[in-house]
């Protein structure tokens, strides 16, 4: 790129004026800057940048500047919107705008570039998800002619060289890019004397034609032209060029037209947890190289994506607590329990051979046994380590794994081994080894230690572990399916990332679900909040570590509980349970604030508001005993919590070892959660670092505090609380997002998606919208107030649409929880008065799944079971038993798998072709087939037709619902 300091002061070198244009709405006291590369525009500096200034061309708001650059200047720019003061309020996301100045352009010469805002959106094609997998063949195309170059000169000067550029992502074989439009020079709007655009690499297609200055303003618009004569014109208005010549003609106007306007891409996933699979071959357990075959079976049903839950290592307490997909022992490495122990050598001894066909037999049972299967597959890997580890350790491919990956991996392996030396991974209790230094590690695993050989086992399981799923993961590329992974967002308390990176986790407080993923019994998770301060002071390079691991294996990937993003729900390290706890970020309440509204008495409002009455009513006889042992009356029929017992947890400690429990008439949990309710009789919750601030507590209106207080305290309280969970953090939350996302987003090419269910604050679409961030819509659980079903037609097209998800019911089990929610669902989504079966037959589940299909959403993703749930064969396991998690139990059990082989999946043409329908006639894209396979799946049954049937319009279905114990035929029109 040019060094415009060269040309400073050089009077003879004439300069080229570049004028800038770009059609934007702003508010008021908003302006744009172009930034780009070059110290002429600020060297992405944005105050240094070009200002723009607004003018109105018809009804749009262009912002316009010029600005003199040398002949063949190049450089990349990207637009900003500023305050009055220059300061960044937002900024354009996808890939940077190039500006390559030809040679043939002459100084003096006037050069119009005509831009269009970039949004996250027009960022998605160039994400591997497409760019490598679902778009692989339109990017293999030969460049025909790289951008800067023009093929016709300006030679007449009454006449503008137009400069067309488009970016056109997917096309078809033997293909090609045309620009019409209404002068003679575009064809006047017939196709085949259009004006053919030329390949530039990177889906750009570009042409230039001189047009007379007579044939403005014009209208144009592309369009794909195949050599078979046929054409494919973009949708939408036509495309508008107008120049003002009353400053001077224009000689060259470059136009970047974004992208080519067709309809919308569209496809269908398939979503199973990894541990899930089921074959032929696993031990217990689905296993990465399991993948292969969900992938092939994918492609013969239509599925251009496979969704897994998060497959990193989870063994923090060597029991099945870890089965808990999302709470990290190491965000890096992978975990050991989908090793296929069969690929790791090809000359195994015969006791093994028996060994691992012994366990697969006896492990082979309905669920997972998470300890079992782990310790089998672990054990048989030592044995096979033990005769193979030189022949693994000195290789090439290793030592290239190794020397990329040792960062993680060697803490990874030191970890691991404390954590069994130890009995613990709470790494506080390690002795010498609490604190994390470089100094220990490279002692930990140095080839002279005694227990190298330890070191080195975990080394070559991830190792292996890595090949197995980097074949699948190459494998499902080449088959063009998408393989996505999950990001959770938060990692264990006891992990080797807290302690290696200690100062970027808050280890004083846990991280609960925010209020509106409370369980029943209040219970949170204890996941540690992040420094994003402190994360910031290096780019977050920890983060960026992160999904630069993942994409080595995947193309898509969704963020788990994006709000986390924007803000999280924070605890105090000494809470059990979620509710007292505050928003971080957040602005809390002043007390100069709370003054001036009347509120003074702070000690009364922030300290547990305990009085006799309360006690007696809570624990009746017993109230005295508690009240003489966890309780200060310090004045007449008041009360507050002794020192020892003044937390959740001191609570918890007292009970366990309290000495008169038998003198107690409840039970020892029923005492403690009323004590907690006790404690939590508050209203305001004290800045535990500032004493002069306040965040309200959560639901406060519930607490009997708040009850006892005067109208004018509670009016004011109601409106601060409505103030501080629902406005005045918004614009705090949004940038916190608009700092933190983007750095995930340009760390890896995936395509992202966000967990946005919930209570959702205002910025979170907004700010998705604007970064590209595909979101979740589960029908149960609709976004839009007052609705208690979403509507799947009426989705937005930056969404991915499913009837159900890991973390809820499957859609039969749904269906058979609520008898009185069947009918509402019957009537308001099937528009039927008639009594809904009492089970999910396979000809509803059909019906809501193709709801689904044809829904607008850029992607419908339906759980295996779902699937399952079209052919009556594959209900004959309870419906309940499906269920993946149960997020009211913060210890359950994860450890559903598949009642079927993927191999008998496989032979199933059948549901094959039924659900290949499906997306076919929806109009979702699918993944290209062998021939043979589609001679196959052209052999239909009678009931797929059947189907078809009502795929293609006739919309009728046979229900058989259940009434008084008796089946009878009906047909609705749904």
């Amino acid at each position: 790129m040019a060094n415009l300091g060269l040309f400073s002061g050089t009077k003879s070198v004439k300069s080229v004026n570049v004028s800038f244009r770009l059609p934007y709405y702003t508010q008021w006291g908003q302006s744009l800057i172009v930034c780009g590369s070059e110290p002429v525009l600020g060297s992405w500096n944005v105050k240094k940048g070009l200002l723009l200034s607004p003018v109105h061309v018809g009804e749009e708001l262009v912002w316009c500047g010029r600005i003199a650059l040398p002949n063949g200047f190049s450089c990349e720019y990207t637009y900003y919107v500023v305050d009055d003061g220059k300061n960044l309020l937002r900024w354009e996301m996808g890939k940077k705008h190039k500006l390559l100045l030809p040679e043939s352009v002459q100084g003096g010469e006037l050069v119009e570039l005509h831009d269009l805002w970039q949004t996250g959106a027009d960022d998605l094609p160039f994400r591997s998800a497409f760019k490598n997998v679902v778009f692989q063949a339109s990017w293999s195309l030969k460049v025909e002619r790289p951008l800067g170059v023009l093929q016709n000169k300006l030679d007449q000067e009454d006449s503008a060289l137009v400069h067309f550029k488009i970016c056109c992502p997917n096309i078809e074989e033997e293909t090609s890019v045309y620009v019409i439009g209404s002068t003679a020079k575009l064809g006047q709007w017939k196709v085949q004397d259009g004006l053919r655009l030329s390949y530039a690499g990177d889906s750009i297609w570009q042409a230039d034609c001189l047009i007379p200055k007579g044939d403005f303003p014009m209208k144009y618009k592309y369009c794909k032209y195949s050599k078979a004569g046929n054409f494919a014109l973009e949708t939408g208005s036509n495309r508008d060029l107008s120049i003002d010549f009353s400053n001077g003609q224009p000689n060259y106007i470059f136009l970047s037209d974004g992208m080519l306007r067709e309809m919308p891409w569209r496809g269908a996933g398939v979503a199973i947890p990894m541990f899930s699979l089921r074959s032929e071959t696993d031990l217990g357990v689905g296993e990465f190289l399991d993948l292969k075959l969900l992938v092939d079976w994918s492609v013969e049903s239509g599925f251009h994506l496979v969704q897994l839950l998060p497959i990193n290592d989870t063994s923090v307490n060597g029991m099945w607590w870890d089965s808990y997909p999302y709470s990290s022992l190491s965000v890096f490495a992978l975990h050991p329990l989908y090793l296929r122990v069969q690929a790791l050598s090809e000359n195994f001894p015969e006791d093994i051979k028996i060994e691992i066909h012994e366990a697969k037999e006896r492990l082979d049972g309905k669920d997972v046994d998470y300890e079992a299967t782990l310790a089998t597959k672990l054990s048989i890997a030592k044995k096979v380590f033990a005769f193979e580890k030189d022949l693994i350790l000195n290789s090439s491919s290793f030592q290239k794994y190794f020397s990329e990956n040792e960062e993680w991996l060697k803490p990874y392996a030191a970890f691991c081994f404390l954590r069994d030396f130890f009995e613990t991974s709470d790494h506080s209790q390690w002795g010498r080894f609490s604190n994390y230094s470089k100094v220990k590690l490279e002692k930990l695993v140095s080839k002279d230690s005694l227990h190298y050989d330890i070191i080195c086992f975990h080394y070559y399981i991830q190792f292996h572990l890595h090949l197995q799923l980097s074949e699948a993961a190459e494998y499902a590329r080449k088959k063009g399916v998408i393989l996505k992974g999950d990001l959770p967002i938060g990692v264990d308390r006891n992990s080797v990332d807290t302690w290696v990176y200690p100062n970027l986790f808050r280890m004083n407080t846990s991280t609960g679900a925010p209020p509106d993923y409370f369980d029943k019994n209040g219970q949170n998770w204890g996941f540690p909040t992040y420094n994003w301060e402190e994360m910031s002071k290096d780019n977050y390079a920890w983060w960026r570590g992160r999904l630069t691991q993942m994409a080595k294996y995947f193309t898509a990937y969704r963020i788990d509980h994006i709000l986390g993003f924007f803000r999280i729900w924070e605890l105090p390290d000494h809470a059990m349970t979620g509710l007292i706890g505050k928003f971080r970020p957040s602005i809390p309440l002043s007390q100069e604030e709370l003054e001036r509204e009347g509120i003074w008495d702070f000690n009364r409002l922030s300290c547990p508001y305990i009085r006799k009455e309360f006690l007696q009513e809570k624990f009746g006889a017993s109230w005295t005993l508690i009240a003489s042992n966890f309780l200060n009356e310090y004045q007449k029929d008041r009360y507050e919590f002794k020192e020892d017992c003044n937390t959740e947890r001191k609570i918890a400690s007292k009970l366990n070892s309290f000495a008169e429990r038998s003198l107690l008439f409840e039970k020892e949990e029923k005492i403690r959660s009323d004590l907690f309710d006790l404690l939590k009789n508050i209203v305001l919750i004290r800045n535990s670092e500032d004493a002069r601030k306040f965040y309200p507590r959560f639901n406060l209106e519930d607490t009997s505090s708040f009850k006892d207080l005067d109208d004018h305290s509670k009016n004011v309280l109601k409106r601060l609380y409505y103030d501080y969970y629902f406005q005045r953090q918004e614009d705090l939350w949004r940038k916190n997002a608009l700092e933190t996302l983007p750095v995930l987003l340009n760390s890896s090419d995936m395509l992202a998606c966000g967990e946005d269910l919930g209570l959702i604050p205002a910025c979170v679409h907004p700010v998705m919208q604007e970064l590209g961030l595909i979101g979740l819509r589960i029908q149960r659980m609709p976004s839009e107030p007052g609705l208690e079903f979403g509507i799947p037609s009426q989705y937005s097209y930056m969404t991915v649409c499913a009837p159900s998800c890991h973390d809820c019911s499957t859609l039969r089990a749904w269906w058979e929880e609520d008898e009185e929610r069947r009918r509402r669902f019957f009537k308001a989504v099937v528009g039927s008065d008639a009594l809904p079966p009492g089970q999910c037959v396979p000809e509803i589940a059909y019906y809501i799944i193709r709801q689904h299909f044809e829904a607008p959403s850029m992607w419908a993703i339906f759980p295996l079971q779902d699937m399952l749930a079209l052919k009556e064969e594959y209900t004959t396991r309870p419906a309940a038993e499906e269920t993946i998690n149960d997020p009211t139990n913060p210890k359950h059990y994860w450890r559903y798998r598949v009642h079927v082989t993927l191999e008998s999946l496989m032979k199933d043409k059948e549901l094959k072709t039924t659900i290949k329908d499906l997306v076919c006639g929806s109009g979702r894209s699918y993944p290209p087939l062998a021939e043979a396979v589609k001679q196959a799946n052209e052999a239909t049954s009678a009931i797929t037709l059947e189907k078809q049937k009502v795929a293609s319009g006739l919309d009728k279905i046979s229900i058989a619902p259940q009434l008084n114990g008796a089946q009878r035929k009906e047909t609705l029109a749904v």
